[in-house]
Order: structure tokens, then sequence, then C-alpha cells
């Protein structure tokens, strides 16, 4: 690939400033950032081999053509002075001032993330990047200036890196482009990416625009100067340019089957006026001249998108019968189109007469971080936040609209549940009925383009969980979840509060008594614990109990262990029906009882002994008790489908240790196994025999679990029970 030139000196990059900001204080400023960085990467060389220096100058300069404010100008000349030189931050603070170094801080912060590959780490570090952006948008301007001109220098390294910096950058930092409305940066980047992800496809595209440029060139020429010939006629100042179709567009709808000449708009223009009322005087002089094609007119001026952009779009047949693509716009809307979000600060600064409805529409883009932070605060896992970002954010949108007209960008699939809980929470939450364009719509109801929803609300109504079914954002799903695990959670602190009431009066002491500040300390440090919601809650769905919680500081002569052991040894041990789990040859319905003395289980070889009276006694093969048993001996064998849990008895020998009853039941808590009884046979000096009854599904799980006990360090054996 041939190399290109982009050697921008500072004096391209002041000249091209200077055309929009005019205070002297600031433009010097930008001019010691230029010197500051260039000393400090004083030698250093590209792998393109150009001097360092030539990178931050690019960046500078596409930031400037985005007519970024000075700051953000001075963060992309210094962006990379903090990589290896930690001892820069407070110089850099000194120098540029803490919004600077914020900006510098931010892009390193990003710059150090990587993500290569398709795993849990590069969903993670999705997570970082993404809501670390919320905290100043400029840092996204930094980033995309940066990854450009990167993208712009791809060739001087290998092959297999240039595909992942271009799967990068087509999967993550163009969407964000995209919704920025930064549609200049979109464009030439997802072009660059092409260009190295699919490079056969990319120039093919490039030579049959190359074999039919002059064909076009001639047609739109001729289009411009019939458009022109109508304006001047009617005395609008304008300015018209042919517009060429991006690569990355063409590849993208010839991916969906359109051949290269069937694309229309390869014939494009563009015209600028200066005022809102002359887009629409020229569109009708237009049509009024070229038959308008159905269905592709669309109006962006009185309906801006989410990310700012105005502009009229319609597409006519013009000049010998083609069909072009017409977008018309004032020169506001057209720096606001190319530049999106960043052109905002140097409109602002210059009392431009930008529309209210703008600022409006960008407050609504910001929404987008906004709701990054929301999802950061709810308690979501990585993988949950990745997928909420890609369903909710960076997902194919549709713009749907308040009965007021303020637009609302969801992704497509969305319900009017989505929408309640986009517009606030309070207004999903108290939703009882939505009006779609004047017609009542079930909640069920997918969302179109355009659509105008009211929300009816009331005071008293609550979400219903069904609602988690209907939903298709992730957002609104986690705020109906909220809401929930709020009502689970007050309800979680009355019931434990109610309960500590109750164990202080059966233990005959005031509420008030007992609750002094210095036992509500050691109580919640006891049960740590951050407060007594906490507390309570923790009480109220059944993680400790309020015994647990007031024997901290009134100690009824159980311990912990004890009366978890009691809870135990107080269970009733019932009998498991076995009817159908184990199946006698030959017989079809007996009764079947299981032996006491061995307590077989699903797994064990078993053996029938047919009883006087009392049906058949399943033992297990090597039950003592059948050793000189040959008469009434019957074949059984478990059934294949077997749910139920079966007793067995354990005989467990220990060193004597204060917690070791505790042990054994915490291995029953991961194993599938509940712990009937336990008790300690006897001790001897340093150890104790304790007998343990469990039920268990099948000899797989006991087999586990006998392992696991085995594994404790105060245990010395463990075998089956034959009694």
């Amino acid at each position: 690939m041939t190399k290109v030139n982009q050697n921008i000196r500072f004096e391209d990059v002041l000249n091209l400033l200077k055309t929009y900001i005019k205070n002297e204080e600031e433009l010097s400023l930008i001019h010691d950032a230029y010197l500051y960085t260039k000393e400090k990467h004083q030698g250093e060389v590209r792998l393109t081999g150009d001097d360092y220096i030539n990178h931050p100058l690019n960046v500078a300069y596409i930031l400037a053509n985005m007519q970024a404010d000075y700051q953000t100008i001075c963060a992309g000349l210094l962006h990379d002075i903090l990589e290896n030189r930690e001892n820069s931050k407070e110089e850099l603070k000194e120098k540029f001032g803490e919004d600077v170094y914020s900006l510098v801080e931010g892009v390193t912060t990003i710059n150090r993330l990587s993500f290569n590959g398709d795993n849990d780490s590069k969903l993670a570090s999705q997570r970082k990047i993404l809501v670390g952006l919320t905290e100043d948008v400029r840092v996204i301007f930094i980033k995309l200036a940066d990854r450009l001109h990167n993208m712009r220098t791809l060739w001087a390294i290998d092959s297999k890196a240039q595909r992942e910096k271009a799967k990068e950058t087509l999967d993550i930092l163009v969407p964000i482009a995209a919704r920025l409305g930064m549609n200049q940066i979109k464009g030439e980047l997802e072009d660059l990416c092409l260009r190295y992800l699919k490079p056969d496809v990319y120039f093919s595209i490039v030579e049959a625009l190359n074999e039919t440029k002059l064909e076009r060139d001639q047609t739109v020429e001729k289009m411009i100067a019939e458009v022109e010939k109508i304006l001047n006629a009617n005395h609008i100042p304008h300015k018209i340019k042919g517009r060429s179709k991006s690569i990355y567009s063409i590849y993208k709808k010839m991916d969906k089957g359109k051949s290269f000449r069937n694309i229309y708009d390869l014939f494009a223009m563009r015209i600028y006026v200066n005022t809102e009322s002359e887009c629409y005087q020229v569109l009708g002089l237009i049509h009024a001249k070229f038959k308008p094609m159905p269905k592709r007119f669309k109006d962006y001026v009185a309906n801006p998108k989410p990310n700012m952009y105005q502009s009229l779009h319609t597409t006519v047949f013009g000049i010998d019968g083609k069909l072009f693509e017409i977008q018309i716009r004032t020169y506001e809307m057209d720096a606001i189109a190319e530049n999106g979000i960043a052109s905002h600060w140097s409109y602002k600064e210059h009392g431009s007469n930008v529309k209210a409805n703008i600022q409006n529409a960008m407050e609504q883009k910001l929404q987008f971080f906004k709701t990054m932070m929301e999802l950061r605060k709810e308690e979501t896992s990585d993988e949950a936040f990745v997928n909420s970002v890609k369903s909710d954010i960076l997902k194919e949108s549709i713009y749907v609209f308040t009965p007021k007209g303020d637009a609302i960008e969801l992704p497509n699939g969305s319900t009017p549940i989505d929408f309640a809980y986009r517009v606030h929470s309070k207004v999903g939450d108290s939703m009882v009925g939505a009006i779609v364009n004047n017609q009542i719509a079930p909640l069920d109801y997918v969302l179109k383009d355009g659509d105008i929803v009211n929300i009816k609300t009331n005071k008293s109504a609550i979400p219903s969980k069904e609602w988690m079914n209907i939903a298709y954002t992730q957002q609104a799903k986690n705020k109906i979840k909220a809401f929930f695990n709020k009502i689970d959670k007050e309800e979680y602190l009355k019931k434990g509060e109610e309960e500590v009431k109750a164990e202080l009066r059966k233990r005959k002491v005031s509420f008030n008594e007992f609750f002094t500040p210095e036992n509500t300390e050691k109580m919640l440090s006891e049960m740590k614990c951050a407060n007594m919601e906490e507390l309570y809650t923790n009480i109220g769905n059944g993680k400790t109990t309020a015994t647990l919680a007031l024997n901290t500081i009134q100690n009824n002569n159980d311990t912990k262990e004890e009366l978890i052991l009691k809870k135990v040894t107080d269970r009733e041990i019932k009998p498991v029906v076995i009817k159908d789990d184990i199946i006698v040859e030959g017989i079809d319905s007996i009764k079947v009882n299981v032996a006491n003395c061995c307590q077989p289980i699903p797994g064990d070889n078993i053996v029938g002994y047919i009883t006087k009276g009392n049906g058949i006694s399943v033992h297990r093969m090597n039950c003592p008790n059948m050793d000189h048993v040959d008469e009434r001996v019957i074949s059984v064998h478990w059934n294949d489908t077997v749910s139920k849990k079966y007793h067995t008895s354990l005989l467990i020998e220990a060193e004597n240790s204060k917690n070791v009853l505790l042990d054994i039941i915490s291995k029953t808590s991961s194993g599938d196994i509940i712990v009937d009884s336990i008790n300690t046979l006897k001790r001897s000096g340093d150890t104790s025999l304790i007998e343990i009854t469990i039920r268990v599904p099948n000899l797989e799980k006991l087999k586990k679990f006998m392992h696991d006990l085995e594994s404790l360090k105060h245990i010395i054996s463990v075998e089956r029970l034959i009694k």
C-alpha cells in the first residue's frame, strides 16, 4: 500500500484553529501544549518512520476540523504524555490546568485497556471503557481522533495486528461515533476498517467506483447545473456539492443483495443554505422540477435525530432519469451533522442561534452516557452489563416521540414498557396503559419508527412481574427487578425487626434497654452488618436468626455451633416413601421397605428379603445380616429415575476441635445433602466418634461427601455405618 503523507505542521493546526477560536490566551495555551509535547517526545520515532510529534499534530488537526474547544485541542496534543511518564502528572496539572489534565488522564486510561479476543476479559474491558467515557464526553473526541490517525497509518504494522485493530475499531468505536452524530469520522473509520478486514471487497468496490467515476461525475455536474439555475432564479444564496457514497455503505448495501449498479444514491448531492425556511423553499422548488420518489422523503429538520442530526432528505428522478439522493441543510446543521456533539462547544461559545431543540437533542444524546452510569450503579454482572450496552445502546435504533414531540431513542424491538422506563423510572413503575398514535395499544406492542407514545399512569399503580417477559431492553427489566427487590427488602426488613422484638419479649428484655449504642455497635460488628437495616433484612430473609444476633450481647449459653446443631438434632426424621423407586422382579405391587441396618441408597447393589407380614426388606449386598440367608431372597434393583433422597449413616472419627461439627455440616451445603441428625457417641483422649445421619440422592454424591469430609483438617476417618 502506498504510504500517505500526513506531515501536518503546527502552523496548519493553528491556521485552522484561528477560524473559530478568537481568544488569544486559549491559542497561547495550545501553542504551549505543542512545545511541551514536542519536547517530551523528542527523539521518538513511530513505526511509520515519522517523528513522533507528527501523531499528536494529526490528532489536533482532526480535532480542529471537528471545531473542538481549546481544552480538547490541548489534550489532543498531550494525549500520550502520561504513557510511561507518571512523574508528568503534577507538571501537567500545573501547566495546563485540571480540565486538560483530566482529559489526558481519561484517554491514557482507555489506551491501557485491551479489547482483543471474545472472552470475559474483553467484556469486562468493554464495561470499563464504556463507563469510563461517561465522565467527560470530550475524552471520546480525542480517542476517536487518535484512532482515526492510527487507522490511516495502519499499514505500518503486521497483517494480524491490522485485522485485530480494525475489528476493535468497527465493534467498539464506530458505533460510539455513530451515536454521537460524528458522521465524518464514522465514515472514514468504516472505510479503513473494511480495507483491512476485507481487502478484496474493499478494492473491488474502489475499482468499480473508479471505472464509473467519469460517467458519475458528468451526471452529477449536469444535475448540479440544473439545480443552480432554479435556486439562482429564486435568489436563494446557496452552495452545492456532489456527495460521494462511502465505500463501507456501498459494501453494506451489496451485502444485502443489491448490485453495484442498483445502488441509486451513488448519485448524490448536498445543498447548503443560510436558514431553516430556505431548506423547505429549496425542497419545494426541487420537487416542482423533479419528481420525488415515493416514501423516500425524511424531515430531520423538524424532527432531529437524538444525535442532533438535522437535514431534509429526498430522492428524485433527476437528469437522464437517474435517481438522486439530495440532502438540504444549513451550514450550522452541516457542522453538527459532520461532527455531532463535538460541534456544540464552538457554537455555544460564539453565541450561535442553534435552536433549543438541537440543544435538547444533544442532552438526549448524552443520555447514552447517563444510561451507562445507571447500569453501572445497578447490581449486575460484567456480562449482564455489556449485554445491556449491546442490546440497549449500540443496537439498531428506532426514534419514537412523546406527545410533546420530544424524540426518544430505543433499540428496535422495544415496547411501551421500555419507552416508559426510558422516560423515567417513576413513569414505568406507575404505568397503567399506553396510547400509540392515538390508539390504545397493548403493552407488548412492538414500537415502530415515528410512533407517538403516550403513557398513562396512576400514582397507586405498581408494575407487574409479567412485564419482565414483555420488556425488550435490559434497562427496563433491571428497573422492574429493582422495584420488586426494593419491596422484598422492605418486607424482609419489617419481618426481621418483628422477629428481633419477639425474641426480646421471650427473654423479657425491653427493646430500648437492650439496644444501647454500645450493644448495637458490638452486634453489628459481630454479625458483619453495616447498619441495623442490613441486620434486620438478613434476619427477615433467613440468612441469620434473631437468636444468633441477640446472643452476641446476651448469651443464652448456646454457642452458634450449639444452636445450629440443636436445630439439626431436633429435626424429626421422616421415613422415605419408596414406591416405584425399587423394582421387584416378577411382582408388580408389593410393600417394599429399606432396611435400617445397612440403609441402602440409589447406586448400591441391593437384594430383597421376603419378610413375614411386612413385605420385602431391601438390603445392601454386603450387609452382614444377609450373609447366611439363602431362603426367601428375591432379586430387586433401583429404578433408573429415582428422584428422592435416602437416609444413610456415617461414622466419623475426628480430633477434638471446637468447630469440627460445624465444619462437617458446612460440607453438606454444596453437595445436595441434608443432615437429619448428628451425635457425638464418645470422646476418648484427643478424638471423638461422631454419628451423622444424612439424606443423599445417590451413591456418587455420598462418595463425594465422604471424600470432602476426609479432606477436612480434623477428620481422621469416615465410613458408612451398618448397625
